[in-house]
């Protein structure tokens, strides 16, 4: 029983218990427009179910009980196995379950990558890590398909929606999960300066045996099936491989768990270092193409990082929101005072353009090698990962700070958020390499570049403010490239700036576009979040269409 001194008021927890799914406006709208309407239902059915007060809890477990590495048995037989509390299972198994893992190779159907984009989006505003497996394996679909006995011996095992977390071979499981390997301690993301190397059992070769001797720094999820990993082969190249858990024979791989990373945030996901004692592989590809082969994979991880990082932005917005309609400070409700008003504000515009994005994005991903969406592959993709997993570092702490120091406890939703928000800046490449990649894709495909910009403009319109930055960006594409480099980070910034403008006035309601273009090209925004001028911006429209009160 309580004591007369301690009457709790005025105290609210974070938001549990909603539909994620039919609460998100802009969410539902994009997918109408990518003709996503026959995957809705499910959606809505998983919206309800990730929104549960259960589900969170899961998450909260699952990110407390951090994973551990077993090396060795009771009788000092090496295993290395990571164990991970239930909860974690249990939401690995929700996610496969939902088939989102493979449905945009699996399915054929219009919408499927808006379908997967909005499934990811959902699941990873109450908890990311558990996305991280699901991600590199979505990811190597691509690269597998090229290469038919792999093809073959993965292809139900890829697509299968049966979790199975047991440790024994993959011909005695229903399904497959695959993992990355490329950082070495000297290199980071330099992955040509590798030492890790491959000498081929037999002739070698496409499809043939090698055998691992080296190290990797990171390594991500490695109770995996099998990794793709990057290794020197005999001619110097690297090479991409395929490097199963187990042996052929039934033997476990020579893959040696050094120790699990204990990381700021994304504590739920075991990421690792390993060495490799004559680990055996396949190759893929060809030899000296190793780079080119597994940065395919990255360009499918990194869109992964964008649509995850907008997940995050899309739950500090409601939860800040639901909780500023609740608390009362200065005898008056949070979401009622002008300047925490202007803070949520800042919140909804940021989330909408980053749901924007990506799924403009998750279109150009289903239309493949269309050369008309080619540039928003290849150049935006770069530039929306590094813009949106910053804003996300940035808000999420914003957004803490709408909860005080209720947000600044580890029971707190708001926490994880924070500590789990800079993974998706570094993994995959971090902000500089981001906007290098920018800049080379512009210098190597500089008609596709120039194309991106046109349809930027044919989407903006007459609106004068969004021509003048369409006009900078056009000259900062024909600088030179070393004054490109230097303004690498300004060039993508601006980039994403201005095709979330665009795309917004395209797809928007009108009091979305004004106010985002009101602020965003505002001379004095950006210094900090929640510093707009909301004298010209409809703030009560923007925080109902973002969620309901």
């Amino acid at each position: 029983m309580n004591s007369p001194t301690h009457v709790v008021t005025n105290q609210f927890d974070e938001l549990t218990g909603y539909n994620l799914f039919a609460t998100d406006a802009p969410l539902h709208e994009a997918l109408e427009r990518a003709g996503a309407g026959a995957f809705v239902p499910q959606l809505d059915a998983y919206g309800a179910r990730v929104g549960r007060a259960e589900t969170y809890a899961l998450a909260a477990e699952a990110n407390r009980r951090a994973p551990e590495l077993h090396a060795f048995d009771s009788r000092g037989r090496r295993v290395d196995e990571v164990r991970f509390h239930p909860s974690w299972h249990t939401l690995m198994a929700m996610y496969r379950g939902e088939g989102l893992v493979a449905l945009p190779f699996r399915d054929t159907r219009t919408g499927r990558w808006a379908a997967w984009a909005a499934g990811f989006y959902l699941h990873g505003q109450v908890e990311a890590g558990t996305l991280c497996p699901a991600t590199m394996t979505q990811a190597c679909i691509p690269l597998l398909q090229r290469e038919p006995a792999l093809w073959a011996l993965l292809r139900d095992k890829l697509y299968d929606e049966r979790y199975d977390a047991s440790d024994v071979p993959l011909d005695r499981k229903p399904s497959a999960w695959i993992g990355m390997g490329m950082t070495e301690k000297q290199g980071g993301s330099d992955v040509r300066a590798n030492t890790t190397a491959a000498t081929p059992v037999g002739a070698g070769g496409r499809g043939g045996e090698y055998l691992l001797r080296g190290h990797k720094w990171f390594y991500s999820a490695p109770m995996s099936d099998a990794h793709l990993v990057v290794a020197l082969t005999p001619g110097g190249g690297p090479g991409c491989f395929y490097v199963p858990r187990w042996r052929p024979d039934g033997s476990r791989n020579a893959v040696l768990v050094q120790q699990l990373k204990d990381k700021v945030g994304n504590r739920s996901n075991s990421s690792s270092e390993v060495e490799f004692d004559g680990a055996w592989g396949v190759l893929i590809g060809e030899e000296g193409r190793g780079i080119p082969t597994i940065i395919e994979m990255a360009s499918y991880t990194r869109l992964n990082c964008v649509v995850g990082s907008a997940a995050m932005l899309r739950q500090c917005l409601v939860q800040a929101l639901a909780y500023a309609r609740q608390r009362v400070a200065f005898g008056r409700v949070l979401a009622e005072q002008p300047l925490m008003r202007a803070v949520l504000a800042d919140l909804a515009i940021e989330g909408e353009a980053a749901m924007v994005l990506l799924m403009r994005l998750a279109e150009a991903y289903e239309r493949g090698d269309d050369p008309a969406h080619r540039p928003w592959k290849r150049v935006m993709t770069p530039a929306a990962k590094f813009w949106v997993c910053k804003r996300a570092v940035e808000l999420a702490g914003e957004a803490m700070e709408v909860f005080g120091g209720n947000g600044y406890v580890e029971e707190s939703i708001m926490a994880r958020i924070y500590r789990e928000a800079p993974v998706n800046s570094i993994w995959e490449g971090s902000g500089n390499v981001m906007c290098l990649d920018v800049i080379r894709a512009i210098a190597k495909e500089p008609a596709a570049a120039a194309a991106l910009l046109d349809e930027l403009a044919r989407d903006g319109g007459d609106e004068p403010r969004l021509r003048r930055e369409l006009d900078g960006l056009r000259r900062l594409f024909d600088a030179p490239g070393e004054h490109r480099e230097g303004l690498g980070r300004r060039l993508a910034e601006r980039l994403v700036l201005v095709a979330q403008g665009c795309l917004l006035r395209r797809h928007a309601p009108g009091f979305v576009t004004e106010a985002f273009i009101a602020t965003r090209f505002d001379e004095g925004w950006g210094r900090v979040a929640g510093a707009v001028d909301c004298r010209n911006v409809d703030v009560g429209a923007l925080l109902g269409r973002a969620f309901p009160a």
